[in-house]
């Protein structure tokens, strides 16, 4: 590409266009959950959340989410800087209602899913993830 001074304007524009974006805000976990529930009540129930109790790395950290009647599930990690970790929809042909999956946990910390059912309520369920230091237990 030939850099004529039509290519240097657009580059030049181009940049105080893209430095000019607001940046995405992290959300907080209490912002998502109100995102996610619309400012419901949540209460307790129809899920399971799956998650080890100790987990030697916590790079790849293993969860499985269920829920007989869930329409959606969404999984946060509340000590991660951006907690919504991954948010699972199902559909009315679902043959299993259920996600599992392998999340990043930044420390030792609680992870909660959250279940809209399909009556429009909300229940949660919670696991604190104790990762270790090098698998070493501490």
């Amino acid at each position: 590409m030939e850099l004529t001074r039509r290519n240097a304007m657009l580059m030049g524009v181009s940049a105080c266009l893209v430095a000019g974006l607001p940046l995405q805000a992290a959300t907080t976990p209490e912002e998502a959950i109100a995102a996610f529930t619309g400012g419901a009540e949540i209460g307790s129930g129809d899920i399971t959340l799956t998650a080890p109790e100790i987990a030697e790395n916590g790079n790849t950290v293993p969860i499985e989410v269920a829920s007989e009647t869930a329409v959606e599930i969404m999984v946060l990690a509340l000590g991660n800087p951006t907690p919504p970790v991954a948010t699972f929809k199902f559909g009315k042909l679902a043959a299993s209602r259920a996600a599992s999956t392998r999340i990043r946990l930044a420390g030792t910390q609680d992870v909660v899913a959250i279940a809209k059912l399909e009556d429009g309520s909300f229940v949660q369920a919670a696991s604190t993830v104790k990762v270790t230091i090098g698998g070493c237990g501490g």
